[in-house]
């Protein structure tokens, strides 16, 4: 489909999706967001829904500012994902020993490994760019400066909430290997820290949503965010090449006689801001809940934990912001999926797939999201289908 355009007070809210099956909540917040005095443009993805601090699935477009709460406190959460040289005849029939072996390599949860991870023994990991990293942590806010080690600890780990591992099999029966997650507790405490910083500025103290505050241009907290803002998209990439690696060297010692190899990974964050030009204009857009769908690019947009995800290529459509939605989008709340649905309801929807299946994870439950091949279907003029997987195995915090 192509987007249906509600007006907005500075700009027009386009939408790829029916309007009228969007949240009055979050068609609110949208509202606010079209109202800023900065926003250029307004994007909204067919997952779209509330969200804390702003509208998930939206993408904002605004000259000289950027919101903190819009981002959101998992900065840089996206995706990876990468086709093995396996076929699904080379899995085993009891998936339950390789997903044990994947989660005693990768901490989940609140989980953290014993002592920072060394990069320079992980399957196929690339140093470049990784002493940079580290070599810039002193740079960001004072006030967190002492999780060090706890950020070091916590590269490579999964997290909870929908952050995921899975060994998926396409329609051609080649396995994948996708995973999804962010900045972690480093992330968090970064955006609480600038958060807290923009709502006392003077220029917010008369918006309609205070979650809205933004930084401005030329400014020190503009600059203080944009440093800490960058460093924690790049911890964030880091963090899923590391669990990448660690998943790609449980696979490749699993399946050693096979001879295992890799089709070069696909990586994309959806949680972020990036620097971009329309319209002849500088612009800081930022995808909460959307990844970026330039001409070509690959991208990945996940189901839930029982149904299908997508790799896909962006079409550019400019309308978006070269953007498209970075998964199903929930349809209810995790307090209200976990009154709606029992553990007999998550084994049910998850029948076939090797995961948890108990009452910490029923909030994740497959009916608790949109269905993900509607989603897909709106917005055909963003991207086109490259892959549908479906995942055998999938590990949750």
């Amino acid at each position: 489909m192509s987007y249906v355009e509600v007006p907005g007070a500075n700009v027009p809210i386009r939408m790829w999706t029916d309007p009228t099956t969007v949240e009055d909540v979050a068609m609110q917040q949208l509202r606010n967001v079209a109202a800023l005095p900065w926003i250029k443009g307004l994007a909204v993805m067919p997952d779209v829904h509330y969200g804390k601090g702003a509208t998930v699935g939206s993408v904002i477009a605004m000259r000289d500012a950027v919101c903190p709460a819009a981002v959101g406190v998992d900065i840089g959460c996206g995706m990876s994902a990468v086709r093995a040289s396996l076929t699904a005849n080379d899995l085993p029939g009891d998936l339950s020993g390789l997903r044990s072996k994947i989660e005693a390599a990768i901490p989940v949860g609140r989980g953290m490994h014993d002592e920072m991870v060394d990069p320079s023994g992980l399957y196929g990991f690339s140093l470049t760019g990784w002493g940079s990293l580290w070599s810039r942590f002193d740079g960001v806010a004072e006030s967190v400066r002492f999780r060090q080690e706890r950020a070091g600890k916590q590269m490579g780990t999964l997290g909870s909430g929908n952050h995921f591992v899975e060994v998926c099999v396409d329609s051609d029966d080649s396995v994948w290997l996708m995973l999804h997650s962010g900045s972690r507790n480093i992330g968090k405490e970064l955006a609480d820290h600038h958060i807290g910083v923009a709502r006392n500025l003077p220029h917010n103290q008369d918006l309609a949503d205070r979650d809205l505050a933004v930084f401005v241009a030329d400014t020190p907290e503009m600059a203080a965010y944009r440093n800490d803002l960058f460093w924690a998209q790049e911890y964030a990439k880091y963090n899923r090449t590391v669990m990448m690696a660690l998943l790609k060297g449980v696979v490749h010692k699993e399946f050693k006689k096979a001879r295992v190899t890799f089709e070069p990974e696909i990586s994309c964050h959806h949680n972020y801001v990036a620097e971009e030009r329309y319209d002849g204009m500088d612009l800081l857009v930022t995808r909460k809940g959307a990844i970026r769908a330039g001409s070509g690019e690959y991208g990945i947009i996940p189901g839930s934990m029982g149904t299908g995800s997508y790799i896909v290529k962006g079409l550019g459509n400019g309308e978006a912001f070269n953007s498209a939605s970075h998964g199903a989008g929930r349809r209810m709340s995790r307090n209200a999926a976990k009154r709606r649905f029992s553990t007999q309801d998550l084994a049910d929807q998850t029948r076939g797939v090797e995961c948890r299946k108990d009452s910490g994870v029923v909030d994740e439950i497959p009916g608790a999201y949109k269905p993900i091949e509607k989603v897909i279907d709106q917005q055909r003029d963003l991207v086109q289908v490259v892959a549908k997987l479906k995942q055998v195995i999938c590990v949750k915090g």
